[in-house]
């Protein structure tokens, strides 16, 4: 509450001496928010199988009681079944809904298979920051080259948008609170099924819902700080990673600490960037693969592909009420507990720019129209070929509201079965959203070695 209370005013101010030669979308344009389109800039009207908007999950439903303080949401819709479901020998009738990451993983795995049910468009936003929204489409603007934000602030920065840069960036600033706090764990899976989970304690100071401030300037060109501390296994416990992400990264790219227990040293972490590995993922991801994208987008040419219906995971609340063991399977997830729903997404393409490196040379990425948040992607090698598909589940955590990610699956389609199995919440202590005791004296390199004890 004292986090929706700080919010409000925020916003109130937001609406307070915007000159009018700072408009990125006109006036006009911008009063079709919470009408024809939805506060963050989808479509309000249905399409097909895609229902009409109707608000989002604001609140526990009826009837769903339930402590965030000591459990994951439950489901709001205990009684869906699958309306049909997608195998390799019906694929082809859907091929239109099928984005071609699921028509590689139909076509590698026989045990694959996507349960499609009722489309439910669950996912909303507190009022204010759907306020702070229809605010940016107004001022919000990116730099030059693409790789800063101006202008707006705790919203999405672009909710009226065909460019796939602006895309991009309403991927990375998608409403988070202002000091979050959360216990994951990731699972490098073996074709056979076998995995080791490692378990991490994160948190957050997301500068971009400070509600202090009034526009991206007064950020100090960093959009968030994030602590990522290794828990278990014993032997990399207490390993630290501390992140500043850039709201400019031409001002300046991002900047990264890591604290090794073992070294006692807190040294400069430059990898933490682009293509070098993701830390503790078996090699399976790379560090801008994490939430979908992070981080600079500089090495590549971004191009809009259009809008389009997929079946896309969606809604996933028997994903994260079930157990690890459940869960994970060989070569894949128990696609049983597997929610995929109708839905409309952004497709935006990244291809590698003449003379840059990257191992992924071109990635296709699918992006939610009303959160803003990347569902899937396909993954290319500098031959062409699809490499790894990523799928990320989510659930709108109503009691916020906001949605999130709850699991982020990395295939290797060329690895026989391998695949990571990423930031899972399922047996960890629920997520804290309003992490009050958080504080910005904990986010820096000196404060690392008091933070790694194992």
């Amino acid at each position: 509450m004292r986090y929706k209370h700080l919010l409000m005013a925020s916003a109130v101010a937001l609406g307070l001496g915007i000159p009018a030669a700072m408009a990125k979308v006109p006036a006009d344009q911008a009063a079709r928010l919470g009408k024809d389109l939805t506060p963050l800039g989808a479509e309000t009207a249905g399409t097909g199988d895609v229902p009409a908007f109707t608000g989002g999950l604001q609140a526990p439903p009826p009837g769903i009681k339930f402590d965030p303080k000591k459990q994951h949401p439950p489901n709001p819709w205990p009684g869906d079944k699958p309306k049909f479901t997608v195998t390799n020998a019906n694929a082809g009738q859907y091929a239109d809904q099928l984005t071609d990451g699921h028509k590689a993983m139909l076509k590698a795995f026989p045990t694959y298979k996507m349960n499609v049910y009722e489309s439910r468009r669950s996912c909303t936003v507190p009022q204010l920051v759907q306020a702070a929204t229809k605010n940016n489409a107004l001022v919000a603007e990116l730099t030059k080259d693409g790789e800063g934000v101006l202008g707006g602030i705790t919203g999405t920065p672009f909710p009226i948008t065909t460019n796939a840069k602006e895309m991009a960036w309403n991927h990375r600033l998608r409403f988070l609170p202002h000091k979050l706090y959360r216990s994951y764990a990731t699972a490098p899976v073996q074709a056979n099924g076998s995995y080791n989970l490692i378990k991490y304690q994160d948190e957050a100071l997301n500068n971009w819902t400070d509600p202090t401030k009034k526009k991206a300037e007064e950020l100090n060109n960093i959009q968030l700080m994030y602590l990522q501390n290794t828990v278990a296994p014993a032997r990399l416990a207490g390993n630290v990673i501390l992140v500043h992400e850039s709201l400019n990264g031409t001002i300046e790219p991002r900047k990264a600490w890591s604290y090794n227990p073992g070294q006692r040293r807190t040294r400069r972490a430059p990898d933490i960037a682009y293509d070098n590995p993701g830390f503790n993922t078996d090699g399976m991801s790379t560090a801008d693969s994490f939430t979908g994208f992070n981080g600079a987008l500089d090495r590549y040419d971004w191009s809009f592909k259009g809008k389009s219906v997929k079946f896309v995971p969606y809604n996933s609340y028997d994903v994260v009420n079930s157990k690890y063991d459940q869960l994970i399977k060989p070569k894949h997830l128990n696609q049983d507990l597997v929610r995929y729903e109708p839905h409309r997404v952004y497709t935006i393409e990244a291809k590698l720019k003449p003379g840059q490196r990257h191992v992924y040379a071109r990635r296709v990425l699918h992006i939610d129209e009303d959160s803003w948040g990347i569902l899937s992607g396909e993954l290319y090698d500098g031959r062409g070929g699809l490499w790894r598909f990523q799928e990320i589940h989510n659930i709108n955590f109503y009691q916020v509201p906001l949605c999130f990610g709850i699991g982020e699956m990395v295939y290797d389609l060329t690895g026989g079965g391998r695949y990571l199995a990423g930031s899972l919440i399922n047996e960890e202590a629920p997520f804290n959203f309003d992490a009050d005791e958080l504080n910005a004296s904990r986010y820096t390199p000196e404060a690392l070695r008091t933070i790694g004890v194992r």
